[in-house]
């Protein structure tokens, strides 16, 4: 199993961090056939989408349509493609995704995806270009807000959620919000971290 986890904290060695590698550890403790990466965003050159709509417009049969920016992108697309499983870590900031994260994540929509899904009386909704069947978990952390008021500010889970899954054909088998994490700390999420990456074996 190749394991990609992507990290959209800016900073290293916090809570966003610890808990993605606590579910390393859950992923391992199942898996002894496990290649794991993980992907810190805030190290790599990845530009804004332009919104050329090269990648959109693609009709290659390829799992994976040119992108018209050239930056770490390049590399991080191979990485993604490999990937049997994946780890989405982000903090919420204004209850979304950091913008590091959003970044990522619209660099890989069309890339991956094409508009051929229609839903409802939508056309062009994205699919996946690839019929690679994948599973993701996601951590999302939040410094002040508890977990009882997390509908109000969580919007980020739903948002990876759906990319995951229209983009990359992966199938979300457990999130956790890690709320009020300055009063609460990040020991007290460790147990449940541990758990969901056993969920992705």
């Amino acid at each position: 199993m190749n394991l990609l986890a992507i990290v959209g904290s800016p900073r290293k060695g916090k809570a966003t961090d610890t808990l993605v590698d606590k579910s390393i550890e859950g992923v391992k403790s199942k898996s002894s056939n496990c290649n794991v990466k993980k992907l810190h965003l805030a190290d790599h050159n990845i530009k804004f989408c332009q919104n050329c709509l090269a990648c959109r417009d693609s009709k290659s049969e390829e799992p994976v349509a040119k992108c018209s920016i050239h930056d770490d992108m390049d590399l991080i697309r191979e990485d993604v493609l490999k990937s049997d499983s994946l780890i989405f870590g982000t903090p919420v900031h204004m209850g979304y995704v950091t913008s590091i994260m959003m970044n990522f994540l619209e660099r890989i929509c069309w890339t991956f995806a094409k508009p051929e899904r229609k839903i409802l009386t939508i056309n062009g909704c994205p699919m996946p270009r690839s019929n690679k069947k994948r599973k993701a978990i996601i951590i999302v952390i939040s410094g002040i807000v508890p977990p009882l008021y997390r509908r109000f500010c969580d919007d980020a889970t739903k948002l990876i959620k759906r990319t995951a899954n229209d983009s990359l054909n992966a199938k979300t088998v457990g999130d956790m919000y890690a709320g009020d994490i300055e009063h609460r700390g990040v020991d007290y999420y460790l147990g449940r971290a541990f758990n969901l990456g056993r969920k992705l074996v």
